[in-house]
């Protein structure tokens, strides 16, 4: 074995970098409480977007995009 504990190290160093990253499984939500929150979270995201697309589909620039 060339390598010795390189690939060990490797990895220590890997994990390091990621940090607190990541998804944390517990929460401390039941399935159904977090259903709820993330079905509320992207409501809000959806209408955000819509709105923002409805403010911004006029043409007020007096630019058009047709060729």
């Amino acid at each position: 074995m060339t390598r010795g504990n390189q690939r060990d190290r490797d990895r220590e160093r890997a994990a390091a970098r990621v940090g607190g990253k990541g998804k944390n499984k517990d929460d401390g939500l039941t399935p159904e409480q977090r259903r709820e929150r993330d079905a509320k979270a992207l409501q809000e995201k959806t209408a955000k977007k819509a709105a923002g697309a409805a403010g911004g589909s006029s043409d007020a620039g007096g630019k058009s995009t047709k060729k």
